[in-house]
């Protein structure tokens, strides 16, 4: 089992920043590529950023050049740094770990953090 509490939410005026972070706990040892996804009201669930062990990073276009996902191995913890956040923007974020078990990869998610951008 792998427990990730998200931190770092809140409400931004349009051009603002925030910085969310995720702390894993538990199995950490087991944990592959760590994340971010976000949902909107009435949209399904879209991946934002990930990051594998080794640093290679992904990002969904919309947020390229903008947001930076960056992880800390020793502190078992993910972040991401959103600059120039906009209103299309608001959504609950989800921090997403990938364990490997065996041949399986097992994908956890945390409980979720708002951010909301107003215009």
């Amino acid at each position: 089992q792998v427990q990730l509490v998200e931190s770092g939410g809140g409400l931004v005026q349009a051009g603002g920043s925030l910085t969310l972070s995720c702390a894993a706990s538990g199995s950490i040892f087991s944990i592959g590529t760590m994340g971010w996804y976000r949902q909107a009201p009435r949209k399904q669930r879209e991946l934002v950023a990930r990051i594998t062990r080794g640093g290679n990073t992904n990002y969904a276009d919309s947020v390229k050049g903008r947001f930076t996902v960056s992880r800390d191995n020793t502190k078992n913890t993910v972040y991401l740094q959103m600059n120039s956040l906009q209103p299309e923007d608001t959504a609950v974020y989800y921090c997403n770990a990938d364990r490997i078990i065996g041949q399986s990869v097992v994908a956890n998610f945390g409980q979720g953090t708002q951010v909301t951008v107003s215009s």
